[in-house]
Parts: C-alpha cells; sequence; structure tokens
C-alpha cells in the first residue's frame, strides 16, 4: 500500500508549469496516482487489485472491483470518469494551449479522489453522495445539537 501521505505530497508537488514546458507524461503520472488511491482501498478489503481495464482505464476496473459489495462506493465513479477524460485529452492533444490547465484539473480530480476514498475508509457511512456538505467531523456530533431545517411555508397570492 502506499501511504496517501505520500499520494497527496506528489500532488502538492504536481506543477503544471512543467507541463506546459512540455516535461514528462502528466497523464501516466496522474493516472498512476488515482490507481494508487484505489489499490489502496482494495487491498484494505483484503483483496488483491486487478490488472484488468474497462473502457481502456485500469482506474475504472480498480473503481468497478472496489465497488462491489460497496453501493455508496459508487459515488466517487464520476471522478474516476473524469479523470480518464482529462487523461485523454492530455493525451491526445499534448501540445494544446490549455494543457497545463487540463491537466492541473486532472490533478485536482486525483485530490478529489483522494479525499473521498482516505475519509470513506475513515468512516464508513462516508460516501453516500461524493460532494455531500457533511464533513468527517460533522459527523461525530450529536444529531441532537445540530437544529433541524425546517422549510418555511409561503402563500401565494
Amino acid at each position: 500500500m502506499t501511504p496517501f501521505a505520500d499520494i497527496e505530497a506528489a500532488l502538492d508537488g504536481f506543477d503544471s508549469a512543467r507541463i506546459d514546458a512540455g516535461e514528462g507524461d502528466p497523464a501516466g503520472r496522474l493516472l498512476g496516482l488515482a490507481e494508487m488511491v484505489l489499490e489502496n482501498w482494495i487491498k484494505a478489503r483484503d483483496e488483491a487489485p486487478t490488472a484488468d481495464e474497462r473502457e481502456g482505464f485500469r482506474l475504472l476496473a480498480l473503481h468497478r472491483q472496489g465497488a462491489r459489495g460497496e453501493p455508496s462506493f459508487n459515488a466517487c465513479r464520476e471522478t474516476c470518469r473524469e479523470i480518464a477524460y482529462h487523461a485523454n485529452l492530455l493525451r491526445l492533444e499534448p501540445d494544446h494551449d490549455e494543457t497545463g490547465r487540463r491537466a492541473a484539473m486532472m490533478a485536482m480530480l486525483v485530490r478529489h479522489l483522494l479525499l473521498f476514498v482516505s475519509g470513506k475508509m475513515q468512516v464508513a457511512g462516508l460516501g453516500e453522495f461524493c460532494c455531500s456538505s457533511r464533513g468527517l467531523r460533522s459527523l461525530d456530533r450529536d444529531a441532537a445539537q445540530a437544529p433541524e431545517y425546517t422549510p418555511e411555508l409561503t402563500k401565494v397570492a
């Protein structure tokens, strides 16, 4: 398992300016980091990560494997698909004017996946919705402390 802190450090060190200068394979590096995130999830479930591909991406096969038996894990499916989409953009048009911005967006998506999976591993109930406004800290609070939301009904004349 690759520690999440190491993956996050690699994302922190990701430099879109170097990509604009034509250095390296940003799609490959970022896909590799995203795969490491999902590998951690699968290994934590005492399974061996697949080497298969779905729609040309191992990332999507890993997501499918990780979601098996865990319906709430499907919440990050679209994030994985967006990562694959940005990898395609970077690989199909490496000299595009927006390459640096596309790579930066892909890095943000990988970070989003990292935060979701690491949070999911900490709190089993997290992830009913991928972009839920409920943070990890709010899950510890007593439900009685939070005021209940009651929408006001207004009459339309």
